[in-house]
């Protein structure tokens, strides 16, 4: 019988295989070689290292990580093994949307700047980058975007060069992979040098990987005053955060970013229906049932400020400042509160009502519209 070893926090994963091979659950990051010697595929995130020192010598011929991400495989050592791998690529871009919207509304209220007076850089282009790009837009924001494999392949037309965004942007965002080689490594993207050139002192959001962000020279840049402020969704050295650096940020989560009930459900679909194909088993277009909200029905008052009201249906959804509040009591506590996560069902699950005037602009960013009575 196929055997499969499994990170024992994937949603939704748990009764989809049992029919087909025998699954072993274990913590992500203390999945062992020993744990594999038997195995013959691994299914997994990102706390699982998948190097020679975790596959040598082990029967595992294919591996799927329930993430976009995929830094955590070692795809030359695969390649040169005959290991098969694949990621999940785009699985929870609607749920770092939604994040980042709830990011840039709750900024907005907070300094009493509208977000249609903001000019916003996007560094990455790609499943999240587009969706967050198409969101600001909706916002009424100025989008600036960079993203120089894209550039190469469509022309510079809608692009930027990253000094023009570092010139012009009032906040900037990452939406890029890790890679540590190359014309386009994105290691330290944002170093010492990347702010010292941002001229108009903006606001840094990192939700992509935390070495793309120098943690240390971005510490330096906000007690400096080269930035407006910075907000953190991943980090360098996770789970062992810096807590100076903490402590600096208008805006701290526990790399939840994509963490959306739909994301993950998302993410574990792609992975099961991955192995299903790869393996010949008669699983087709495996798709979870996820939880439904208490309440779906969301209604925003007439009248007022449009922005503020916007806030109001996009905080029912989500909330940033309730995931910052519980890293900022418990920073300790990063990775349980990754295990722990509460139920999040992204814009699509709600339905607003009550505010015609914001009907093309709640439909544009995902929500069902109610028909009124």
């Amino acid at each position: 019988m196929l055997k499969i070893v499994a990170d024992d926090k994937i949603p939704f994963l748990r009764g989809a295989l049992e029919p087909y091979a025998e699954i072993t659950y274990l913590p992500g990051g203390k999945i062992t070689r020993g744990d594999l010697l038997h195995a013959d595929a691994l299914i997994t995130r990102t706390r699982t290292k998948c190097n020679a020192e975790l596959l040598d010598g082990t029967p595992v011929k294919f591996i799927a990580t329930a993430t976009i991400g995929y830094d955590h495989i070692d795809a030359a050592y695969c390649r040169a093994h005959g290991i098969a791998w694949t990621n999940a690529p785009g699985c929870n871009s609607g749920s770092v949307m939604q994040y980042i919207t709830s990011l840039f509304l709750r900024y907005s209220l907070k300094t009493r700047w509208s977000l249609k007076e903001m000019t916003l850089g996007i560094v990455g282009v790609g499943n999240v980058g587009s969706k967050v790009a198409k969101a600001a837009e909706l916002l009424g924001m100025k989008v600036l975007l960079n993203d120089p494999p894209r550039e190469r392949r469509e022309g510079a037309g809608k692009f930027s060069p990253l000094d023009a965004i570092l010139e012009n942007s009032d906040l900037i965002t990452f939406h890029v992979p890790l890679t540590r080689t190359g014309s386009d490594a994105t290691f330290h993207l944002a170093d010492a040098a990347f702010f010292e050139r941002a001229s108009k002192k903006p606001f840094l959001i990192n939700s992509s990987r935390g070495e793309v962000v120098d943690n240390a020279a971005l510490k330096h840049a906000l007690q400096s005053g080269k930035l407006r402020g910075a907000a953190l969704d991943v980090w360098e050295n996770e789970p062992g955060i810096d807590l100076e650096l903490l402590n600096l940020l208008d805006y701290a989560t526990p790399h939840i970013a994509g963490y959306s009930a739909d994301g993950k459900a998302n993410g574990t679909s792609m992975s099961v229906n991955a192995l299903a194909s790869f393996f010949a088993l008669p699983l087709y277009e495996f798709s979870p049932d996820i939880p439904v909200p208490e309440d779906i029905l969301i209604r925003i008052p007439p009248g007022g400020d449009p922005e503020a009201r916007l806030a109001e249906a996009v905080f029912r959804s989500y909330d940033i400042l309730s995931d910052d509040r519980r890293l900022r009591m418990s920073p300790a506590a990063f990775e349980k509160q990754r295990g722990d996560y509460p139920l999040r069902r992204e814009f699509a699950a709600y339905r607003v009502s009550g505010a015609d005037d914001l009907t093309q602009l709640c439909s544009g960013l995902g929500f069902q519209i109610a028909k009124e009575q």
